[in-house]
């Protein structure tokens, strides 16, 4: 009978500073030691990893200096991304916020350039 050695993939401490909360440190915790066990799969521990982490908070510097990066305009950074000049505009002087998924985006375009969406 052959036995398969279970790969750890998630420690309780996975969270860190980076969590909601202890209330959200508990909970991954715990559904850390159920995917030890097998009682959860991946996909549920995915969700569990994404509901205890805090999103990113990207600043107004932070848009300027990707769109600095990329020596594209404002106009040429909304149209890339789906938005409009205004939105860019209002998020580099700091009146609104990229959501969680546009800071996503402008991570990955600050990472890879605007060549990535193409």
């Amino acid at each position: 009978m052959a036995t398969t050695a279970k790969k750890s993939i998630s420690k309780p401490e996975r969270c860190g500073d980076r969590a909601k909360s202890d209330a959200f440190e508990a909970i991954h915790s715990a559904a850390a030691a159920l995917l030890e066990v097998g009682a959860i799969d991946r996909k549920t521990m995915r969700l569990f990893d994404a509901s205890c982490l805090t999103p990113p908070n990207m600043t107004a510097k932070d848009v300027k200096r990707i769109r600095a990066k990329l020596r594209v305009s404002q106009e040429v950074l909304a149209k890339s991304i789906g938005a409009t000049k205004s939105t860019i505009a209002k998020w580099e002087s700091g009146i609104n916020t990229p959501s969680a998924m546009a800071q996503q985006l402008l991570r990955v375009i600050d990472r890879h350039s605007l060549s990535i969406l193409d």
